[in-house]
């Protein structure tokens, strides 16, 4: 049993692996074409760095070890979005916005739902230097765009903002654990329980926080949401970002909640999340995280998202299937044979050579082949039902 994988990790095969590879490729294009470049960041670094700015989000879903030239505790990266910051505020140290994208493989000590691997591919973008809702903005446009790229527009796009949360919290001195529970609580709209929890709590909170769970729909949440929440500064801070994100995206299927709260600790603004049709869960996910950069010696605005590549290929696979690869006798000789291979692979066909006793390709599945006929190797389809 030498050869079975850890549980919730496994191979690409060539079928999946090209597919990943293929939209890997479209995507990275469609980054750099919106002015993002690419940076790969190490597989490992020191656990304190990993896990700068991410507050206890990470530290349970992150793999440690002991370096063993240092003696230091490393972490194999659970998520890439701190190192790219690390990147931004420390290496580049550009004064004006910078746009960064990634694509890489990280590690979870879990898996972050029942279906989930532990070592999905994440790919993503982030926007560093500018605080204003057109970068919020942005970011959205380009998520949802990486979705149509992917042959899987968004069905929804959720936007919410942890302000609304933070503010009730400040307002009644929440202390680390009822916080951490009434997340959580929120999070699963677990409504009776919240009821129970807030008893103690006097109002206006105590009725905006029960409130939360029914804070989700069109736009007319944001109006309910400012008939039912407290007037706070921060509130109606947050409330107005996300009107002018409404204003400013017209063209996408948004909706609001206001009870969405995953990354509390890590995001400090707008937060948005894309689900497309067939799949529960959100495809992909991000936000505004300003001032991640402190610990790295630069605060600096920043949003962005990201996704795991391995499961936006799965759920896109019905368009991304190879268009079969085409069959070329053995001939060590043919001089045209060579010259019409070599012109089919300029072209970005993929052609099997057969090797000596050879008399099927069990790799690509060819539905084409090259014939002879009169001095000229031509392409025809490939009868299955006749082949050999």
């Amino acid at each position: 049993m030498n050869w079975l994988l850890p549980e919730r990790v496994a191979d690409a095969l060539p079928s999946e692996a090209a597919r990943i590879e293929g939209l890997r490729r479209t995507l990275l294009d469609l980054f750099r074409v919106h002015g993002y470049e690419l940076v790969m960041p190490p597989l490992l670094e020191h656990l304190d760095s990993l896990l700068t700015g991410s507050g206890q989000d990470l530290k349970l879903r992150t793999f440690k070890l002991v370096d063993q030239l240092s003696g230091r505790t490393l972490g194999v990266r659970a998520d890439m979005t701190p190192q790219v910051a690390r990147i931004d505020a420390h290496l580049l140290n550009r004064q004006g916005v910078t746009r960064l994208c990634y694509c890489g493989s990280v590690l979870h000590t879990l898996p972050a739902s029942l279906a989930a691997s532990r070592e999905p591919i994440q790919i993503g973008a982030e926007l560093y230097g500018h605080a204003g809702v057109a970068a919020d903005r942005e970011v959205i446009r380009l998520m949802a765009a990486v979705l149509t790229a992917s042959g899987l527009p968004a069905a929804r796009v959720d936007l919410g903002h942890v302000g609304v949360f933070r503010a009730l919290a400040a307002a009644v001195g929440l202390d680390a654990d009822v916080e951490g529970t009434l997340l959580a609580l929120l999070q699963a709209k677990d409504v009776p329980s919240l009821h129970e929890r807030c008893r103690k709590f006097g109002e206006p909170v105590r009725s905006a926080l029960l409130a939360l769970p029914d804070l989700y729909g069109g736009v007319e949440i944001l109006a309910a949401a400012t008939r039912l929440l407290p007037d706070l500064p921060e509130i109606s801070a947050a409330l107005e970002t996300l009107r002018q994100l409404h204003r400013a995206l017209p063209d996408l299927p948004l909706s609001f909640d206001l009870a969405d709260l995953r990354g509390y600790h890590y995001h400090n603004g707008v937060v948005f999340a894309a689900y497309c049709p067939g799949f529960s869960s959100a495809i992909a996910r991000g936000g505004r995280y300003d001032g991640v950069g402190k610990a790295f010696g630069r605060e600096r605005p920043a949003t962005g998202f990201s996704l795991d590549l391995r499961e936006l290929t799965r759920l896109a696979a019905a368009g991304l299937a190879n268009g079969g690869a085409i069959l070329a006798p053995y001939s060590a000789a043919d001089g045209a044979l060579a010259t019409s291979i070599a012109a089919l692979r300029e072209q970005g066909q993929i052609v099997v050579e057969m090797l000596p006793g050879e008399t099927n390709s069990e790799g690509p599945l060819c539905d084409r082949q090259l014939r002879e006929s009169e001095g000229q190797w031509l392409i025809e389809a490939i009868n299955r039902i006749g082949s050999p």
